[in-house]
This record gives C-alpha cells, sequence and structure tokens, in this order.
C-alpha cells in the first residue's frame, strides 16, 4: 500500500500551488540587464527606470537584476537603438520619434496637434491602435513593451515672445533630427536646425540656435533656462517614450522572465505618467521663478499654426498609410468625449 500511496501525494504535490510556484521560480534565470536612457538619474526617466529596476528585482527575487544607465552614457537614442538591434543592450527607453528611420509607423505619433489632452494620449497610446503601431517594431529586431510619456512640447527662444504665426519668422529652432519636426517648422516661418539633444545646451549657449522645443519637465532639467529668455506654451506636439527590448535577446527569456519584465514596466509607466505630469506643473512654476518670460499661445493661434502645418500632416498620412492615420484619429475622437 506504501507505494501506490506515495504516488498518490506526490502527484497532489505537483497539482498543489506550491509546486506550481517551484516550477514558476525555476523559470527565472540570473541575468544582468542593461537599461539606457537619455536623461539624467534625477529626472522623470530616470525615478521611473529606477522604479522599473526594483520591480523587476522584487518579483523575480532578485535574479533580474536591472543596471540603469542615465544621462545618454550608452549612447544617443539612435545608438542605443542600433545596440539592442543588434544584441549589444538589452533595453532602453527613448523617443518614438527616432525609431521613424526604423518602423515608419512610429511617424504617427509626430503628428502636429495629434492629442489634446494626455488623458486622451494614453487611452490611443494603451489601446489596441497602440499595440499594433508598437508590434511593428518586432519586424526590425526590437520588442515594445510599454509607452511612457515625455509630454506635450513647447518652445524657448531668446529672440522674441511667440504669441502668433508670424513671431517664428526666421528663428533658428533646434528641432530633433525628425522629417516631420522639421518640416512642421519650417512652415511655420522657423528655420528648423536638426541637432542632437547631447548637443543642444552647448549650441544654445553659443548662440548657434536661438532656441528649441521640449517638455517643461526636460526644459527644466536641462537648465536650459540658464540660456533661455523666452517660454512659450504651444503643445504642439504630445511626445511618447516608449520602452523597447532586444528582440534577439527577448527571444531567449522564458514566458516567466517576459511578463515580470512587461508587468514591470506597466507599473513603472504609471509611475512614470503621473510623476511627469506632476513635475510639469512644478516645472512652469519653477522656470517662472528662475525668471523666464511665459505665455500662452491663444486657441485661434494655435489654429492658424496647425493649417500651416497641414503639408506637414500629409506627410504623416503619406508615411504610415491613410488607414492607420484614419485608425488614430478615430480612436483619438472616441477618447476625447
Amino acid at each position: 500500500m506504501k507505494r501506490p500511496l506515495l504516488a498518490i501525494l506526490t502527484a497532489a504535490m505537483l497539482c498543489s500551488p506550491l509546486a506550481s510556484f517551484t516550477v514558476h521560480a525555476d523559470d527565472v534565470r540570473s541575468r544582468m540587464i542593461r537599461f539606457g536612457y537619455g536623461l539624467n538619474e534625477n529626472s522623470n526617466q530616470g525615478r521611473a527606470a529606477k522604479l522599473f529596476a526594483e520591480e523587476v528585482a522584487k518579483a523575480s527575487d532578485g535574479k533580474l537584476k536591472v543596471r540603469t544607465f542615465g544621462a545618454a552614457s550608452l549612447g544617443s537614442d539612435d545608438q542605443m537603438q542600433s545596440a539592442l538591434i543588434g544584441g549589444a543592450q538589452e533595453m532602453m527607453v527613448g523617443s518614438t520619434a527616432t525609431l521613424v528611420g526604423i518602423t515608419k509607423e512610429m511617424a504617427v505619433w509626430d503628428t502636429p496637434f495629434l492629442f489634446s489632452s494626455a488623458e486622451q494620449a494614453d487611452a490611443v497610446l494603451d489601446g489596441p491602435v497602440g499595440r499594433q503601431v508598437m508590434d511593428k517594431l518586432e519586424e526590425k529586431g526590437l520588442v515594445g513593451l510599454v509607452y511612457w510619456e515625455n509630454g506635450f512640447r513647447n518652445l524657448t527662444n531668446n529672440t522674441r515672445p511667440i504669441s502668433r504665426l508670424e513671431d517664428l519668422s526666421g528663428v533658428k529652432l533646434r528641432v530633433m533630427p525628425n522629417p516631420v519636426f522639421l518640416e512642421t517648422f519650417k512652415l511655420m516661418g522657423a528655420n528648423a536646425v536638426p541637432l542632437p539633444f547631447s548637443e543642444l545646451f552647448t549650441a544654445l549657449e553659443t548662440k548657434a540656435v536661438d532656441g528649441q522645443e521640449n517638455p517643461f519637465n526636460t526644459i527644466l532639467s536641462s537648465k536650459f533656462y540658464e540660456v533661455q529668455k523666452y517660454l512659450t506654451v504651444t503643445n504642439h506636439v504630445y511626445s511618447p517614450w516608449i520602452v523597447t527590448v532586444s528582440k534577439r535577446w527577448w527571444d531567449g527569456l522564458s514566458q516567466t522572465e517576459q511578463n515580470i519584465l512587461l508587468e514591470a514596466a506597466k507599473k513603472a509607466r504609471d509611475f512614470e505618467r503621473k510623476d511627469t505630469r506632476e513635475e510639469a506643473a512644478r516645472a512652469l512654476a519653477e522656470l517662472k521663478d528662475k525668471g523666464m518670460q511665459i505665455n500662452e499661445v491663444e486657441a485661434a493661434q494655435v489654429q492658424r499654426m496647425r493649417e500651416q502645418a497641414a503639408p506637414a500632416i500629409q506627410k504623416v498620412v503619406d508615411t504610415v498609410g491613410q488607414q492607420l492615420f484614419d485608425q488614430v484619429q478615430a480612436e483619438a475622437e472616441k477618447a476625447a468625449l
């Protein structure tokens, strides 16, 4: 009787939650994960990366160790993306705009004046069309996990306050090396200059460019107030970040390991968005205290800018396809209700 009883007890143990947990735990190997980002450690990006590392360690009982590298110490977004594709780096968070050369569908997020609120952007990015765009990365050697928030982009410059479309005329404005951004500001009369972010402060300080455009948080954390006088609230583009993983590396992970990283990325996303929005409100007040002259463009003038940027928007449509563009617009309109 002993042998059958032992067999019954063994089968019962294998079916128990404890046995399931043991199999689950054994499915996680010790790994070092390099996670790169562009801003400094004391930024919304840095804080969220730190939380991500903590969540991964907690969920994996310390087996998965995320080492974060801020301040572009692993290279620019473009360089890190190439490293991920080649399998030389595991993870990063960076701009969707620099991915356009890799996956053309990412250009849809560069559409000027696409979103009117952060909540509207959340609904679209986290919904099916946001996932559809993200999944296109896999064809190019990357895996997208979640979108984080960079925020609405606004203008700073040393030439004049920007109150209307005509005020942009002749302003030498640093713009991300992205075709839609460049075309948008050229159409609005600015002298758009593509420069990597890492070169921007020096370019402003030496007056190689008159101004730039970034969210309030980045303007503050990068100390652009030291070399810029005017800040104009335009909210001309909502700029997402995206957490990406090397597909070559990702495909070698177990399902359990992948789930741990995805869930941690979602927790970090929710934290980062809340942190970013709270910081943006504080940043705007602090930039004013530091002496920047701040003005907000009236709705009628924003509409004029949007109309002037129509050919750039059409370029987005031509790049991503009418069907995808219409899907995004439909989801955005639904979320605005």
